[in-house]
């Protein structure tokens, strides 16, 4: 699918406000088993989910024990039926508790499974949501991509541990690259590169490409530049990345307006360079923060010097520009392993 069309359903949803995408379950498992020392004796809060269709429900209530988890609360905006992935509708939001196997047969049985209503309407900014926050110590989910920013700005207040995902774009909010800058939010372990599929509900109008319906109905839609957004620590996130290149000033050019050279594939980070480098926003997927420090990022024609970071040096346009071309948005580095 075609970059336009991610983002034009994604721009589509946020309108519409169908901000619904149902993360698929090999997603979850290829990334939450990286974390499984975390969750130890934790209480892990979903509360942007539905259980009929919540693929994180799913894996924390079958892989509880394995776990080791001490409680499982996911909460349900307005319309699921308090009955267990029924699919009727309701206008009561609920919330579900699970503690664990009772009867020994591994399956979190219906009866096993606490079912509350809420007073309103479940969103994850009401005072019924922030007090089920307040109990949790890890917050695992997907937020509307439309609300991240506030829904980012929730789990700091609040002081929690977390793995979301979202779009990779997201890193170009102020709030958020302030956060990956001080090294208090980072990508996840298990998605790189290329797209991701979710499902959304059946009465989610879409006819763009990589749109597809399954034999039951069900509907999917891809979606490229996912990333997993996390703060709880995994061991590959501090291996160095090796690089092979040498500097020369011909494949890496200096800004026009910035007094650092610009590296166009993070493989292609020169070995020998001490100074300010300009690299892609997909360096995240292998920064170690013992071998680079983060300086700030360039990603629109406005400057705004606390998230910049570095001295602009043009008049006008603030993105990074090679002899009076502008280059896709930009992280500044610098190797601290040559400091």
């Amino acid at each position: 699918m075609k970059k336009s069309i991610a983002n034009k359903n994604l721009q589509s949803a946020k309108s519409a406000k169908k901000d619904e995408f149902y993360t698929q379950l090999s997603d979850i498992e290829k990334e939450l088993w990286h974390y499984k020392e975390h969750f130890k004796g934790k209480t892990v809060l979903c509360n942007c989910d539905d259980p009929r269709v919540s693929k994180f429900f799913h894996f924390f209530s079958y892989n509880f024990e394995q776990l080791k988890l001490k409680k499982l609360i996911s909460t349900c905006y307005k319309n699921p039926n308090p009955e267990l992935f029924s699919e009727h509708n309701s206008e009561r939001a609920v919330y579900l508790e699970y503690t664990g196997d009772k009867n020994q047969n591994r399956i979190p049985d219906d009866k096993e499974i606490e079912k509350n209503r809420f007073e309103g309407n479940g969103d994850f900014r009401s005072k019924e949501c922030i007090k089920l926050l307040e109990q949790a110590d890890i917050v695992v989910t997907n937020p509307p991509f439309s609300l991240f920013r506030e829904y980012v700005a929730q789990l700091i207040e609040y002081d929690k541990k977390f793995v979301i995902i979202g779009n990779q774009n997201a890193l170009t909010y102020k709030e958020i690259f302030k956060l990956v800058k001080e090294n208090k939010l980072w990508f996840g372990h298990s998605i790189h590169s290329g797209d991701r599929e979710f499902g959304v509900p059946k009465d989610y109008p879409l006819n763009a490409a990589g749109f597809r319906v399954d034999e039951n109905g069900n509907k999917f839609i891809r979606v490229k530049g996912v990333r997993w957004f996390t703060n709880l620590d995994y061991e590959e996130r501090h291996e160095n990345l090796e690089l092979y290149k040498t500097y020369n000033k011909k494949e890496f050019p200096t800004y026009d307006n910035y007094d650092a050279i610009n590296v166009d594939k993070t493989k292609e980070i020169p070995k020998d360079y001490s100074g300010v480098m300009g690299v892609p926003i997909t360096f995240l997927d292998k920064y170690n923060p013992e071998q680079f420090e983060i300086l700030g990022m360039s990603a629109s024609a406005g400057y705004n010097k606390e998230v910049v970071g570095i001295p602009f040096l043009g008049e006008k346009d603030a993105r990074p520009l090679i002899k009076g071309k502008n280059t896709y948005a930009r992280i500044f580095i610098r190797n601290l392993q040559l400091q």
